[in-house]
């Protein structure tokens, strides 16, 4: 990445972030309701086997309504896990209620002796997003990776969920980056299968 790319996107992820970090709780709530209603029938649309969802950590979009209305509904639901810096996400299964352990940036990842699954169906976390599926995350790379491999052995749909207060005009991309499939706001589902 080029320093000109690598500062555009740390600019457009902190204005990002503060814009997120505004927002009024009662638009919270009902993005948590929306996702999960929404995802739900994402889910169901495209005949889910495994469905991958996070945790939130700070002030990122509330997806444990969408874990439990998954899980509710007879999907396999997964967390992903941070093998090391360079490698590709684990999916480990999980369900509300299943113990956790503590992990890196605080984040909550299910025990070592979990299934592993392979998700035909994630829903990302990210910190801003262009309409063409283009997506900043935390700089890691976990997610483009791990979409990477999971495409390369088959059909993969990849939903950002994001507050519509992250979008931004263009998001600086580069050739190793997975474009999301949909991403999924408080107030619309974004195809960005077209471009």
């Amino acid at each position: 990445m080029t320093i000109a790319a690598a500062s555009g996107k740390a600019a457009l992820r902190n204005e990002a972030l503060r814009q997120r970090g505004a927002l009024d709780p009662s638009v919270r709530e009902s993005f948590a309701a929306r996702l999960a209603e929404q995802g739900l029938a994402i889910a169901r649309r495209i005949h889910a086997n495994a469905v991958s969802v996070f945790l939130p950590i700070r002030d990122e979009p509330d997806t444990l309504p969408l874990i439990a209305a998954l899980s509710a509904h007879g999907f396999r639901t997964a967390l992903p896990v941070t093998v090391s810096r360079e490698a590709p996400l684990i999916f480990r299964q999980w369900r509300p209620g299943d113990p956790t352990r503590p992990a890196g940036m605080k984040i909550r990842e299910p025990l070592a002796s979990a299934e592993a699954l392979a998700p035909d169906l994630l829903f990302v976390p990210l910190a801003c997003f262009d309409r063409r599926g283009h997506r900043i995350g935390f700089g890691a790379g976990h997610y483009d990776r791990s979409l990477a491999a999971l495409r390369a052995a088959g059909p993969v749909t990849a939903v950002g969920v994001a507050f519509s207060a992250a979008q931004a005009a263009e998001i600086p991309d580069e050739p190793h980056d997975q474009r999301l499939d949909f991403v999924l706001t408080e107030r619309e589902l974004i195809d960005c299968r077209g471009g």
